[in-house]
């Protein structure tokens, strides 16, 4: 039976009440847990023998926020969804009520953990407790009273920006921001610390402090006001185009203007504005998704599988991403064996981990004794020597099929018979990889991709690639292998480019045909990251990739979809020229060579445009280029990758369409804010989708329109109205 929230309530004998928040395995804020909450603190308001109040959290936890499944169905179970009177409470029992209370707190105060503590009349923290209040990376602002509390207890310029970054702090800090009044050094200290504070101020001989009402570390009105049109600003920066973090900061002016409880009432207005975006939606939307990919139909649910250590693996190619692979490994406890064919080749490969383990400690994120024990997991080798102890071998060598090949017949004879063989390969048949492989069925069950993106010790995704005979056993293996090395797992099926890649192929295609039928390529990149919010545009992705290798991958995909595809000359001249991207110092871009900073290059890019453009002959003779919007830009380039990813759910690519918003965020930096590719595309509509498909498909000469023809589920989709998230609907019984 799953626990039930609550918080418990004991009265001690120095007439301290104490109540503690419990709801495994972090205490997260149930309605329920609230509820029970405020009946405990009438009790204790309501007891003749109580003095004082400590509020505290079980299992070694204050209180991590909200139960944000709620916001996934609000409606849900007893209690379920957002109860508008809680700030009402807080004011009157934690902050206002005849006794005074104090919040004991330890591990993270986060969210509405913190707002709960900031109702308190004082807190203390163990020394590196985590504080902060991160709602606005769920698309929604602080909704207990955050907006007006923080920056009356750390200031108006330190409250905005914790709000704005979501960044939390420690406890240390929090102690000389004047968040926290005490910090215990370790746990055991910790109740003794907010018992004498809470009895000090039951009697009187410390004041009892309503954040609330505090004006002390507000400047004036006229400074804070040009204070919060600074970070307005830089929220819009930021945050172009979205609408939260400018109702947090409406919030927070109302309360600077008017007070703490017209603040209130203001933020209260807020929260329900950006609870209702789309944006909020998103990031929701994006938040259960990643945590639902480590699910996997046939494989997670199989009673009784269990999944087996992989202590060590042997990384095959120290090249930038087979280093980048063992370096992940290492950093995370992983035993690695690094094979190269030669001494040379070896020393590249364990010079490049030592550097990105050694930029770690140098910006911070690790200490040198953890780097030097990652780095002596790593050990290197010439040979299959030792290959018996590995549990998988991950082959990251060039994409060479007969290469690959004879490395697969060789690891069949090097290692146990229960290893998991792996390729790291982007777009090759896994199939064709181990076809030279003698166990059989045995061999191909431990055969599977590894999908790693550059760069893999950074990237946070890792596709996990199974053919239609990959044991569901090495599967498993492979998802708890990404959560021990710290990826998002999503299992995908066997096919040219798998889910990312394949997907997104058009996204390069269909902005080389803008620049084919005339438009300016750095405004399509403009349009693309600066008002949409990718990373970056086509074409400077395509310079950061190389365009060597976006020939080569792209030559994949015209063979595997003929008859889709925009086979345009401008990315092969680009490669005649030698014009590849950052690693030549032009391409679209040229790029300085100290900072290797960006910068448009239209007089030398102009002769490769000219001519690719004559040999396309998208447009009549003499005719302008097609006047489009900068919507109807985004429309060009999204929409044929919304119909690829319909063909990727549709097919089955994909254990759900989920995985693919997933995979589309992590992997090609698609706003999360957007909820990932079919979230976004739902929002959008199946019918505007092939509406606009079709119009586009006739502004093309007819060799070109099969580039945009919507795919039969998008079409199917649009004629039903049925959510393209929702999958293919089940065949019709006979």
């Amino acid at each position: 039976m799953a626990p039930q929230p609550e918080a418990q309530y004991r009265v001690d004998p120095d007439g301290v009440a104490v109540i503690t928040l419990n709801y495994p395995p972090l205490n997260a804020l149930h309605p329920l847990l609230l509820r029970s909450l405020f009946e405990a603190l009438r009790r204790a308001h309501a007891d003749g023998a109580v003095k004082a109040v400590v509020l505290t959290g079980a299992n070694g936890n204050f209180c991590p926020g909200f139960d944000i499944s709620q916001f996934q169905n609000p409606d849900a179970g007893a209690g379920g969804g957002i109860d508008n009177s809680i700030n009402d409470a807080i004011c009157k029992y934690l902050e206002g009520g005849p006794k005074p209370v104090v919040a004991a707190i330890q591990g993270v105060a986060l969210g509405g953990g913190l707002e709960v503590a900031m109702g308190c009349n004082a807190r203390v923290a163990v020394a590196g407790t985590k504080l902060g209040l991160p709602e606005l990376t769920l698309g929604i602002i602080p909704g207990f009273g955050g907006t007006q509390r923080l920056p009356r207890l750390v200031g108006l310029a330190k409250g905005c920006e914790m709000m704005l970054t979501s960044t939390p702090i420690k406890a240390e800090a929090g102690l000389k921001l004047g968040l926290v009044d005490a910090v215990a050094p370790d746990v055991g200290g910790l109740m003794p610390a907010a018992r004498a504070l809470a009895l000090d101020i039951a009697a009187g001989r410390r004041p009892r402090m309503y954040s609330l009402t505090r004006t002390d570390k507000l400047p004036a009105l006229g400074e804070a006001l040009a204070i919060l049109d600074m970070a307005r600003a830089e929220a819009g920066r930021r945050a172009r185009g979205l609408a939260h973090p400018q109702l947090c900061l409406d919030a927070i002016q109302a309360g600077i203007e008017a007070g703490g409880q017209a603040g209130l009432a203001a933020e209260g207005r807020a929260f329900a504005a950006a609870a209702a975006l789309d944006t909020h939606k998103a990031l929701v939307h994006i938040f259960f998704a990643q945590r639902a990919t480590k699910k996997v139909k046939g494989v997670t649910d199989v009673p009784g599988l269990k999944p087996r250590p992989m202590r060590c693996v042997a990384v095959i190619g120290g090249g930038l991403m087979g280093s980048g692979i063992a370096t992940a490994l290492a950093l995370n406890g992983v035993a690695v064996i690094l094979k190269e064919v030669n001494q040379q080749f070896l020393d590249g490969g364990l010079g490049r981990i030592r550097a990105n383990v050694a930029s770690r400690v140098k910006k911070g994120a690790m200490s040198q004794a953890a780097a030097d024990a990652a780095l002596a997991r790593v050990t290197g080798a010439l040979d299959y020597g030792g290959f018996d102890r590995a549990d998988m071998v991950i082959e990251a060598v060039i994409e060479d099929i007969p290469l690959k090949q004879k490395i697969f017949a060789d690891l069949e004879k090097a290692c146990r018979p229960d290893a998991i063989l792996s390729t790291n390969t982007s777009t090759i048949d896994i199939e064709l990889v181990g076809a030279k492989m003698a166990g059989g069925a045995a061999a191909r069950r431990r055969l599977l991709g590894a999908h790693f993106f550059s760069p893999a010790h950074v990237m946070p995704l890792l596709e996990i690639v199974r053919t239609k005979d990959t044991g569901a056993q090495e599967l498993l293996d492979t998802l708890a292998l990404s959560a021990v090395i710290k990826k998002t797992p999503v299992v995908v099926g066997n096919c040219t480019g798998f889910a990312v890649n394949r997907v997104f192929f058009p996204y390069t295609m269909a902005a080389v045909m803008l620049a084919d039928l005339g438009l300016d390529p750095y405004r399509v990149d403009g349009v693309v990251a600066g008002r949409f919010g990718m990373p970056m545009g086509p074409f400077r992705l395509n310079d950061l990739v190389g365009s060597d290798i976006g020939l080569h991958v792209g030559a994949n995909f015209v063979t595997s979809f003929p008859d889709r595809v925009y086979v345009s000359r401008l990315i092969p001249a680009l490669n005649e020229a030698k014009r590849l991207g950052e690693k030549t110092g032009k391409g679209f871009y040229k790029f300085d060579a100290k900072t290797r900073k960006a910068s448009p290059d239209p007089e030398g890019l102009a002769p490769l445009l000219e001519g690719s453009r004559r040999e396309a002959a998208l447009l009549p003779a003499g005719a302008k280029p097609p006047a489009l919007s900068d919507a109807d830009i985004l429309d060009w380039i999204f929409f044929p990758v919304v119909n690829e990813g319909c063909r990727v759910v549709a097919e089955g690519i994909v254990d759900k369409a989920a995985d693919l918003d997933v995979a589309s965020v992590m992997a090609m930096g698609f706003p999360p804010v957007r909820g990932g590719l079919i979230f976004w595309a739902d929002l959008v509509g199946a019918k505007r989708i092939v509406a606009r498909l079709q119009q586009f498909a006739a502004m093309v000469p007819p060799q070109h329109a099969g580039f945009f023809a919507p795919c039969d589920y998008l079409l199917q989709a649009a004629a039903s109205g049925r959510k393209l998230s929702a999958g293919p609907p089940p065949p019709a019984k006979l």
